[in-house]
């Protein structure tokens, strides 16, 4: 197998796990709005035997959910890692000097403007 093919494989791969966890979070967006209306419409005040229970469970929920964001980013930089080994090594092999792995794709800037005008 070819340099570029595992690259090509790594890639693939690194595509395939984005869209599962793209999957995951579609579920975990409708779970969390089938909760979020369950707890609207049965959860009051009176749900609690006091102050601080009341403070308590909605803290719990939020420190699941600050994890579950903390996973993800930490999922998302391993990610990142993996397409930097990618375009340092393909840079490394083509000889380019610039520094994006584009072979200066984006060194150029760009007119966003019409230029009609």
């Amino acid at each position: 197998m070819s340099r570029e093919q595992s690259f090509l494989n790594v890639l693939e791969a690194a595509a395939k796990v984005q869209w599962n966890v793209s999957m995951i979070l579609e579920a975990k967006a409708v779970e969390a709005e089938k909760v979020r209306n369950w707890v609207l419409n049965h959860v009051h005040g009176g749900s609690f035997e006091s102050h601080e229970k009341m403070l308590s469970e909605p803290l719990d929920i939020h420190e699941q959910l600050v994890e579950v964001i903390d996973g993800l980013t930490k999922l998302q930089n391993g990610f990142c890692s993996n397409l930097k080994a990618v375009l340092i090594s393909e840079e490394e092999e083509s000889g380019s000097g610039d520094g994006d792995g584009f072979d200066g794709l984006f060194s150029g800037s760009f007119d966003l403007e019409d230029s009609e005008k």
